[in-house]
């Protein structure tokens, strides 16, 4: 809240600056300089007293309040548009593809020796979950990128379209294992990367946790998803959507005591996100959980999966985790600015611009 009333004052002010600088009369320039200061000030006022009446709401529009805010908004719109058109083409189940080889010499040399030294982490399986009511065309852009960058097995999975109506949490989970084991079948792999966008993240999450699935699962990337239950759930009655209610019974089990799990968490959540009410319930703490959490400011729910700053994250946290493997990803400090994330002692932007 404070960034965006400190931006509405400083604007208020520059417009100020900018009217006693075409106005000739000392006294005109000397009243505007008074209006545009008490309507900031006022503007100040009026956007703490909103995002205090909006409660949850109000993160939202904290982030919108801003150029970055408004960039994610327009984002956001685009891809929506883009998605509607891709829908159809995503109901169809996605065929194996051959493992392809791409040429490295065009890339970066940060990127091209990355991929040189992480073999292995290039031909491990990365599975993509879809969240409510979509399928895989959700991944159309990132699956795609995946690829570029040299990652041969990346399979998009699909659930029933009906989820979001006759769906359950537990009952998705357990699909989803017979689906990793499918594809540990068909390409060789002990582990595999499981990426789960809003429910796909929790899907995923109840699986690795609750299901031994942390023996199949070497890291799990989860991008805008309910850990603690969204508002935007009573929208909907319907079973599973019960289940992403803050405090549901699924919730409450999944941040009962369990063992350790084996499995790397990988969180990303957004102050601009329209769905995760209030935004910082798509964060995960847990004592037997193992997480990296990135903040980032200016990404829609949906365009978090087309995000290239997301991308690098994914990126990054496959290789370290068959890089060095005994080097372990510890949460990042609460408050972290959204440019930085913690793993062990170094740093890295992960999420700026």
């Amino acid at each position: 809240m404070g960034a965006s009333s400190t931006s509405g004052g400083r604007l208020a002010a520059g417009w100020a600056d900018r009217l006693k600088a075409t106005w000739a009369d000392p006294l005109a320039a000397t009243g505007l300089d008074r209006f545009a200061t008490t309507w900031a000030n006022r503007l100040d006022a009026g956007l703490r007293v909103a995002g205090k009446a909006l409660g949850p709401a109000g993160g939202v529009l904290r982030a919108v309040a801003s150029p970055a805010g408004v960039r994610g908004v327009a984002v956001e719109a685009a891809w929506l548009a883009a998605h509607t058109v891709l829908y159809p083409w995503g109901a169809l189940e996605e065929r194996p593809k051959a493992d392809r080889h791409y040429r490295t010499d065009r890339l970066p040399p940060r990127r091209r020796g990355l991929l040189v030294s992480a073999g292995e982490a290039a031909g491990t399986p990365i599975v993509l979950v879809h969240g409510i009511g979509d399928n895989r065309s959700a991944f159309a852009v990132l699956s795609g990128a995946l690829r570029r960058r040299g990652f041969t097995a990346v399979h998009a999975v699909n659930h029933s379209v009906l989820t979001a109506v006759t769906g359950d949490v537990r009952r998705s989970a357990a699909l989803l294992g017979e689906q990793v084991e499918r594809i540990r079948e068909r390409t060789g792999a002990d582990r595999v990367h499981v990426v789960g966008h809003s429910l796909g993240g929790l899907i995923a999450r109840y699986y690795v946790q609750r299901l031994g699935g942390d023996e199949r699962v070497r890291t799990l990337t989860t991008l805008g998803t309910p850990h603690r239950g969204t508002l935007a759930a009573y929208l909907l009655p319907t079973p599973l959507t019960r289940q992403l209610r803050p405090g549901s019974e699924l919730l409450s089990e999944l941040a009962e005591p369990s063992p350790p799990c084996r499995t790397r968490f990988v969180v990303v959540w957004s102050e601009l996100d329209q769905v995760i009410v209030p935004q910082a319930n798509a964060r995960l703490t847990h004592p037997a959980l193992v997480v990296e959490e990135h903040r980032i400011r200016d990404s829609g729910h949906l365009s978090l999966s087309i995000d290239t700053r997301v991308l690098d994250l994914i990126v990054t946290a496959i290789t370290r985790s068959h890089g060095n493997p005994s080097h372990p990803i510890v949460p990042g400090p609460t408050g972290f600015r959204s440019d930085t994330a913690t793993v062990s002692d170094h740093s890295y932007a992960g999420v700026s611009h």
